[in-house]
């Protein structure tokens, strides 16, 4: 892999990850179009997902500090110069019951990713079952979309909400299906706003995919020695162009225009079949 596929790869990752349309999918399909491409594992598609997720921490740092501020003791929050002192102690019940979900979920889609490692993995080798991923989140995204009673708030998720949230987040490790498009969609079901369906979504992300790189660090040893610069400069570009996309993304659900995503998947998907059909 050259440097300049690597920096392309990324800012793939960087679009796709963070829009509700299947990193992993357009990742296996461009990758299946470069003749030279070779990774160890998954390793260099979880460091793009290394970068996409610094962009993630980054843009949701005020709700991650508030956060943390809900888990530390009280004498920790009431020193002077601390890091949380100007912060509103009111909401802390919430935000710990909002801790408490997202562990929630983490838990349920770190058994799934655990119990079916091997199943995944494989699946990556199939442009077919990406394609069909990508169908079906085009189904989730279009009919989110048209779902108009939704208005719950974070604060308001349940532990219910986490739980379902959680485990469509462990299905969507699958390539096709996107994690963001397939969360944000079930948390709209579940009745949140879309905004908060997204933050949900996107704060659960971030234990998971650390725990996606630890697992696939083991692979390190297998990449070669040339290619780390490939690798570096994908997982930047990652970073970089997932933080302007974040932000598109958040103006595209407070417009309510999901289905736009959705028709997109669709098309992908349909060509990608189509092309495997006839090639």
């Amino acid at each position: 892999m050259s440097l300049w596929e690597g920096i392309l790869l990324g800012i793939i990752q960087g679009l796709t990850e963070l829009l509700p349309v299947s990193s992993s999918g357009h990742l296996v399909i461009a990758q299946s179009l470069l003749p030279n491409f070779h990774q160890p594992g998954v390793l260099f598609d979880v460091l793009l997902h290394l970068g996409t997720l610094c962009a993630v921490i980054f843009f949701f740092r005020k709700d991650i500090t508030n956060i943390l501020k809900a888990l530390l003791p009280p004498w920790k929050r009431q020193q002077p110069l601390s890091l949380f002192e100007h912060m509103d102690d009111s909401m802390i019940p919430e935000r710990r019951r909002l801790a408490a979900c997202i562990l929630t979920a983490t838990v349920i889609t770190g058994i799934i990713g655990l119990s079916f490692q091997d199943q995944i993995h494989a699946l990556f080798q199939s442009v077919e079952v990406t394609a069909v991923g990508l169908l079906i989140t085009g189904v989730l995204l279009f009919f989110a979309d048209r779902v108009r009673s939704a208005s719950r708030s974070i604060e308001e998720i349940s532990v219910t909400d986490s739980l379902v949230i959680g485990l469509v987040q462990g299905i969507a490790i699958m390539p096709g299906i996107s994690r963001s498009g397939s969360t944000i969609s079930f948390g709209i079901y579940r009745g949140l706003s879309g905004e908060a369906a997204a933050r949900f979504s996107f704060l659960i992300s971030i234990l998971a995919i650390l725990g996606a790189v630890i697992l696939e660090s083991r692979h390190y040893s297998g990449v070669n020695g040339s290619e780390i610069p490939a690798y570096i400069a994908g997982t930047a570009a990652a970073a970089i162009v997932g933080f302007l996309t974040l932000k598109f993304l958040f103006l595209m659900i407070r417009k309510r225009d999901l289905r736009f995503f959705g028709y997109y998947c669709w098309v992908l998907g349909a060509l990608t079949l189509a092309v495997k059909t006839l090639f």
